[in-house]
């Protein structure tokens, strides 16, 4: 309207309307619709190759709406080693509503097929997995799904939009916690989901009016500058996560690196092939609880706090902290053990990060 070069911040909760139940260009209700989360929305479908973004006050709250399209009795395969957060409500919440839901490896594309049933309605994968950076093979994943008339729903928080698009290798949702790499800061919490299915969005669109779950012009808005630096952050947390998990494969004190970026990762060329970056996203495993807890506090670029993808560098014990809520026989089965650390590695000097875990791990 008056061509501002950054969109404004909507700061309302209603619109004045012309006459009565005639709301103007469709703002009646700030819950229903707000131009700046619009913005949002339209700037993540962009980079998603997608048609229709749709925004959310929390990660939680954008998967949260689409199990909420499905009715009792219908059936749900997730990944075992998704976010503990995801684990929990599905479990604890979701369950209590008759939904029912089905933990496997989704390394093994095998064991969706197996997992399916004719009440299945939604595979949900995340790819790489948290924190254990396990890859799924989304077009093998689409395909399963698609056989047995169910959606697909791909996590690709960990990648972003810059490493990996869902959508084109055949995913029909690609959520973000936007909190996240979208962001950048650390100074939000939110969510998005990008679909390219107009039905689709239309019944999304539909449970997020009804149930209330949208995010904040203030949050949307930071979140809507985040996005313009996210490829110059994302090219150097992709540098700098592949360096520190370099240094740490070759560190004496330490038994195991997962990072897709590595070729020793059991998946390299799988990640490699649906992948154009691996992201800031380390775990180590130190193969003792004390010493892992001992890095964890001993750091001091790296600082002890849970959540990622901002440009501080952060480190936490995932079994104590993010995934303390999943079962510990499941945790450890996964190999989510208190010797495990990950990093979320920022965009800090790479000199001073490794040095920083070497100071630490010495």
């Amino acid at each position: 309207m008056t061509g501002a070069i950054v969109a404004p911040i909507f700061q309302t909760s209603t619109y004045v309307q012309p006459d009565v139940a005639v709301p103007k260009q469709g703002y009646d209700y700030a819950r229903v619709k707000n131009p700046t989360v619009e913005a949002l929305e339209r700037k993540v479908a962009a980079l998603e190759d997608g048609t229709h973004g749709i925004a959310f006050s929390s990660g939680l709250a954008a998967i949260e709406a689409v199990v909420k399209r499905l009715s009792a009795g219908d059936h749900v395969v997730c990944e075992e080693n998704t976010y503990g957060g995801v684990t929990r409500m599905y479990t604890r919440v979701l369950a209590k509503l008759g939904l029912e839901f089905s933990f496997v490896d989704t390394r093994d594309p095998q064991r969706i097929r197996d997992a399916m049933r004719p009440s299945t309605r939604l595979v949900h994968v995340e790819t790489p997995t948290n924190p254990m950076m396990r890859i799924c093979d989304i077009r093998a994943a689409a395909d399963i799904a698609h056989e047995g008339d169910a959606l697909l729903m791909v996590d690709s928080t960990f990648a972003s939009p810059c490493n990996q698009r869902p959508l084109a290798l055949g995913a029909d949702v690609s959520m973000h916690s936007s909190t996240k790499y979208l962001n950048g800061h650390s100074d939000i919490i939110g969510g998005v989901l990008v679909v390219n299915d107009d039905d689709l969005a239309e019944e999304i669109f539909f449970v997020r009016k009804s149930s209330g779950a949208v995010p904040g012009p203030m949050d949307a808005w930071l979140c809507l500058r985040g996005t313009e630096t996210l490829h110059l952050r994302m090219e150097r947390h992709n540098e700098n996560g592949l360096a520190v998990a370099q240094f740490l494969e070759a560190h004496s004190a330490i038994e195991r690196v997962l990072y897709p970026g590595l070729e020793s990762h059991p998946q390299h060329e799988l990640a490699a092939l649906q992948m154009s970056g691996f992201s800031g996203m380390v775990a180590l495993d130190l193969g003792d609880p004390a010493r892992a807890r001992a890095l964890a506090t001993e750091t001091r670029v790296f600082q002890l706090a849970e959540s990622l993808g901002g440009v501080q560098s952060l480190i936490s014990v995932p079994a104590l902290q993010t995934h303390a809520s999943v079962p510990q026989k499941l945790r450890e089965t996964m190999g989510v053990t208190e010797g495990l650390v990950r990093l979320s590695v920022g965009i800090e000097d790479i000199e001073d990060l490794t040095q920083d875990l070497d100071q630490a791990l010495a």
